[in-house]
């Protein structure tokens, strides 16, 4: 399961505002604000702000996924070639 500094990472990486996550996923300004604080949320909650950054271009790195090294993180996904 993603975290949520994972969440503000792609969010950051994105240029957006937790307002702006938070109207995308249809999740409310202060759930984003407490998840990406540390604070739990309900899965159906996760899901929704992991698929809004998902279809914007994000891909969420698992820990240790690089030769069984690093841990948790976001990047662009890759562009397919045309």
């Amino acid at each position: 399961m993603i975290s949520g500094m994972q969440i503000k990472l792609a969010r950051t990486a994105l240029g957006w505002s937790v307002r702006e996550l938070a109207e995308k996923a249809d999740v409310s300004f202060n759930t984003v604000t407490r998840f990406e604080n540390g604070a739990g949320a309900h899965s159906k909650t996760i899901n929704a702000l992991e698929q809004t950054l998902v279809g914007a271009g994000i891909e969420f790195i698992p820990e240790g996924t690089y030769q069984g090294q690093g841990g948790a993180g976001v990047r662009f996904r890759k562009r397919k070639s045309s």
